[in-house]
């Protein structure tokens, strides 16, 4: 099981500052809000927030105390529980399948409550959906209890309820009715809706590329970098697509524009193996030594494939 965390987008004064990745702006002013009032709500959710954004894995344990903090100044504020759902989310995320086992229930009943508290918190009620798509039976996931909570949202937010059900559509491997489903939707003007339609279209990307129907992961790829300028998805897919099939020179220039659009280890490390495809040895080691110090890092894995290409490179 694999419980991925949703980052909440909830309106507090810092999300502009997070949103803009300017993280450490965001963090110092929330740290000066704590010190002058160490209930404010906005500041804790903030501070938690900055923490799973960021991926500070050693952090985690101090981002469920800013979010216990904020449910305990403020009980009956929905975001506050959706922060610790958030965490804790992150935490089962990378802490393994025991881990995630451990942490499932308390992760549940932190974005339940959040949508008691406040049924049209846009970002609880998507984050319960990942919860019931990713989770076993036995620790309240499944099927059903998802399409519940999409029709449900429906009620609510229409546009909402279709990128719910393109979210199930994808789940099911049905990905002409994702694709569909997730365009239909208005996302325009809203900042939750707008990321989960563009989380879903790279899911559909994604999957034709797995699938090896690269014209259409080109395409949706291709739609996600017009639709979504400020995301390096767009280029960064269009450049896996072309990797995938062995265009390495073809497949720089999309991942180039990814960096420079924003920066990420999985970016660097996709240059670096098309370097070494080409045969650039010395801006293969570089980009894959870039990789290896960005921050949030690569996953195990690959991390540590690219120690081993660097070695391999270097003889």
């Amino acid at each position: 099981m694999c419980l991925l965390a949703r980052v909440d987008v909830s309106a507090h004064e810092f999300s502009a500052l997070i949103q803009a990745r300017k993280y450490a702006e965001a963090e110092q002013a929330a740290i000066a809000r704590l010190a002058a009032d160490p209930r404010d709500a906005g500041a804790l959710i903030a501070r938690a927030e900055l923490i799973v954004t960021q991926g500070q894995e050693n952090r985690l344990a101090e981002g469920v105390i800013f979010a216990e903090q904020c449910i305990a100044a403020h009980p009956l504020k929905s975001e506050c529980h959706a922060v610790l759902g958030d965490v804790l989310g992150t935490k089962a995320m990378m802490g393994g399948l025991m881990s995630a086992l451990g942490y499932a229930t308390k992760i549940r009943d932190a974005y339940k409550k959040a949508v008691e508290l406040d049924p049209g918190n846009l970002d609880a009620r998507f984050s319960l959906l990942q919860y019931f798509q990713q989770a076993p039976g036995i620790v309240g996931g499944g099927s059903g209890k998802a399409q519940d909570l999409a029709s449900d949202t429906a009620k609510i937010n229409p546009d909402a309820g279709k990128l719910m059900q393109a979210s199930i559509e994808l789940a099911d491997k049905e990905l002409t009715k994702a694709e569909a489903l997730a365009l239909s939707a208005n996302a325009m003007g809203n900042v939750t809706l707008l990321e989960t339609q563009r989380t879903i279209l790279v899911g559909v990307g994604s999957l034709y590329a797995r699938d090896k129907k690269y014209a259409d992961a080109q395409r949706v790829f291709s739609l996600i970098e017009k639709r979504y300028p400020e995301s390096y998805w767009g280029a960064y897919g269009q450049g896996r697509v072309l990797q995938e099939q062995n265009r390495h020179q073809a497949a720089l220039p999309f991942l180039e524009r990814a960096l420079a659009v924003q920066a990420q280890a999985i970016v660097h490390y996709r240059v670096g193996q098309s370097l070494q495809a080409l045969g650039d040895k010395a801006r293969a080691i570089a980009a894959f030594e870039l990789a290896l110090g960005f921050k949030p890092t690569l996953g195990k894995k690959m991390r540590s494939d690219a120690e081993d290409q660097i070695k391999a490179l270097k003889g």
